[in-house]
């Protein structure tokens, strides 16, 4: 299934912390094609199974999904679907890792 969303990041915090990646940064570039990806097909990552979502996603969001997007390097964008309304549906970047070490933290592997 291909459809379109609209990107945005989870927090103002989030997105002043992108913002501030020189636009040299080799993560920041990987994740602005990240984006237009997702800006043309929001099922374009890899959805990580419900009892899999870290406790902290569930915590501070209150997700019910949850996508992986493999970024170069083996970086890993995360990222959670959800809509304004019934028509428009939102990927919504909850955070991105620049080392595969932090990636499985995270997710405790």
């Amino acid at each position: 299934m291909i459809k379109p969303s609209k990107v945005k990041f989870i927090s103002p915090k989030l997105e002043k912390e992108f913002n501030s990646l020189s636009d040299n940064d080799p993560i920041k570039k990987s994740i602005l094609r990240t984006i237009k990806g997702l800006q043309q097909n929001a099922y374009a990552g890899i959805q990580i199974s419900k009892k899999l979502i870290p406790k902290v996603y569930l915590k501070n969001y209150g997700i019910n999904n949850l996508w992986k997007y493999d970024l170069s390097n083996e970086w890993r964008l995360i990222y959670t679907l959800t809509s304004e309304n019934e028509i428009e549906l939102i990927s919504a970047i909850l955070e991105w890792f620049d080392s595969h070490k932090n990636y499985e933290k995270r997710f405790s592997y």
